[in-house]
């Protein structure tokens, strides 16, 4: 699948066939993961893959947007002990966030469907996620994503809009 056509099929997906997800298949949406840009090439993502029913049960009683009943989450974390300088430690957002994007493209490639719902900058929502996971404190929840095989078809598209791109200033 070419990249574009990857970008333009990718949606949220909020309904899933009850067909587990192959740990291969989850494997492969972690490494392409890892392969993000990263600020200061700090890496500060850790990933927490839930594929137990209780415990994917547990996750969206405390989602307020995310009650989503999918056979797989993966929850993208960002580790600050990771960070020497203060400063830096901002970075984890960028970072996990781009992870989080190759999640989701590469889980198109895979005839996968996801669904990001956020967790961070909501400090209740981080609290309830952190604990229903055992994060540490150094270790930030930034969404949960939910993955399965889709039971839902949506066309793909481009959300393009030139009235939002301005050339050379704004």
């Amino acid at each position: 699948m070419a990249i574009l056509e990857a970008i333009y099929a990718r949606r949220s997906i909020r309904q899933y066939q009850e067909r587990a997800v192959e740990k291969e298949k989850l494997t492969g949406l972690l490494e392409a993961a890892m392969a993000a840009p990263s600020a200061m090439n700090i890496k500060p993502w850790e990933f927490v893959v839930v594929t137990d029913p209780e415990q994917l049960e547990e996750i969206r009683s405390k989602m307020m947007f995310g009650k989503i009943n999918a056979p797989a989450a993966i929850i993208v974390c960002g580790n600050t002990s990771f960070f020497k300088h203060p400063v830096a430690s901002q970075f984890w957002v960028q970072d996990c966030s781009a992870a989080t994007e190759n999640i989701l493209l590469c889980a198109v490639s895979l005839g996968l469907g996801t669904v990001w719902c956020g967790v961070h900058p909501i400090h209740n929502f981080s609290k309830r996620i952190s604990k229903v996971i055992g994060l540490p404190d150094h270790v930030k929840p930034l969404n949960v994503i939910y993955v399965g095989y889709p039971a839902e078809e949506k066309e793909a598209r481009t959300q393009y809009n030139p009235d939002r791109v301005h050339w050379d200033q704004y």
